[in-house]
């Protein structure tokens, strides 16, 4: 009977909340937002270096005086420009309008700004003025040194290539980093959406005063287990859509969306690693879900209870504060309080172990904590909600009910407590 019950709570839980318009608008908002961003960023970068190349070249009327000697007559001749009489007469021939653009070379321009000069044409296109200017000296700098291998090395061009080593082991460098922190992404996502499912998970039996008349049938405990692996199926969802963008763009568009498009490096998948985040989301994610739902149970209203959310909310985002700290000194007092405090654990942890600063003892105590916590929570979840089932007016008293943990304590209070 109990297992019937677990399972009607399951298919009733979930069923009801994936078939609702609003929890689809949201799920898929997530990933319409990313294509679209993600679009425009493409689009905006292939217009912007198609526009900085054709400043290089654009073609507009130059007067230049150069006081470092670097610039001849040819090089000159080659970006169709021609010597001004001094800075000031070529001042006044942009004001005038008798040419697009001056140019000043200063004596060192290696230490002293280049003086450019132009007829406005608004905030991007005045932009080709320095590129022109730019590509003028770099010219005559080229044909100074006279070998275009010194050229490409003066000019700074030179690729290069960084090993490093974990013992014998190479390490994956930024191509290890990535893959781990998908989960924390993943972890934000399906929080920042779920939470008020979660919160209101049980507030809603209680708001329409239901409560007891479903304790008649179901134990609290089947009752709140059931909400809690529904959200989790819920939340499992969430995930995968979440990710089928980049499954969907990764079979359809690989040549746009390689690795060599995005200017990232292979990726490295670290199984440890990837495993320790798993547990860490899951882990994660179960204990704020069990504590929205405890929480939840107190509370008499939904409008009471978003007050609390807040602080939830504030928690897992509170570690970003510190993440240059997190990143450059992680055995640090305050980043080891936020790798072990239980609600800011997950982010912390999952940051960690993305930039492989987390150990594995560390890990395993992270894990614990979070997955002992996760069910301690449950227990006072399903505490509070058998003793809060009808105080429907006001807020459960949290200590009176876990030294309860009985109903019958209930019955035996003043009627003020219940609704009337």
């Amino acid at each position: 009977m109990a297992q019937h019950n677990l399972g009607t709570v399951l298919s009733f839980e979930f069923i009801r909340t994936v078939t609702k318009g609003r929890f689809w608008i949201g799920t898929l908002s997530v990933p319409v937002i990313i294509a679209v961003v993600f679009g425009l960023i493409f689009l905006s970068n292939t217009t912007t270096g198609t526009a900085a190349e054709a400043q290089k070249s654009a073609h507009f009327s130059i007067s230049y005086t150069d006081a470092s000697g670097l610039i001849t007559p040819a090089d000159a001749a080659l970006f169709g420009a021609t010597p001004a009489e001094s800075p000031d007469a070529g001042i006044k021939a942009v004001q005038s309008g008798a040419v697009d653009a001056f140019f000043d070379y200063p004596a060192q321009p290696e230490s002293t700004a280049v003086r450019v000069y132009g007829a406005d044409q608004g905030i991007f296109q005045n932009g080709k003025y320095a590129a022109v200017a730019q590509a003028l000296l770099t010219h005559a700098v080229e044909q100074k040194i006279g070998s275009p291998q010194l050229s490409v090395l003066a000019a700074g061009k030179v690729q290069i290539e960084t090993v490093t080593y974990d013992g014998t082991k190479e390490s994956g460098g930024l191509g290890s980093v990535i893959p781990p922190m998908v989960f924390l992404v993943i972890f934000y996502g399906l929080i920042v959406l779920l939470a008020g499912q979660m919160l209101n998970s049980t507030l809603e039996e209680k708001e329409n005063r239901v409560t007891e008349m479903i304790l008649t049938t179901l134990k609290p405990t089947t009752l709140i287990a059931g909400k809690v692996i529904a959200l989790f199926g819920i939340g499992l969802v969430q995930m995968i859509v979440f990710l089928s963008p980049i499954v969907i763009a990764r079979l359809f568009f690989p040549e746009e969306l390689s690795l060599t498009a995005l200017d990232l490096p292979p990726l490295v998948l670290d199984p440890a690693r990837m495993t320790i985040g798993l547990l860490i989301l899951v882990g994660g994610f179960a204990l704020f879900t069990t504590t929205l739902v405890a929480i939840g149970a107190v509370m008499p209203t939904a409008k009471e209870a978003g007050n609390f959310m807040g602080v939830m909310m504030a928690l897992i985002f509170v570690p970003f504060y510190a993440v240059s700290l997190v990143i450059s000194d992680p055995q640090s007092v305050i980043v080891q309080i936020f790798t072990f405090f239980p609600f800011s654990a997950p982010v912390t942890a999952l940051l960690r172990n993305g930039f492989g600063s987390l150990s594995l003892l560390e890990a395993g105590i992270v894990i614990a904590i979070l997955y002992v916590g996760a069910a301690v929570m449950l227990r006072v979840a399903v505490r509070l909600f058998q003793y809060g089932s009808i105080s429907y007016t006001s807020k459960v008293n949290v200590r009176t009910a876990l030294r309860s943990g009985s109903r019958r304590t209930v019955a035996d209070e003043p009627p003020t407590t219940a609704g009337r």
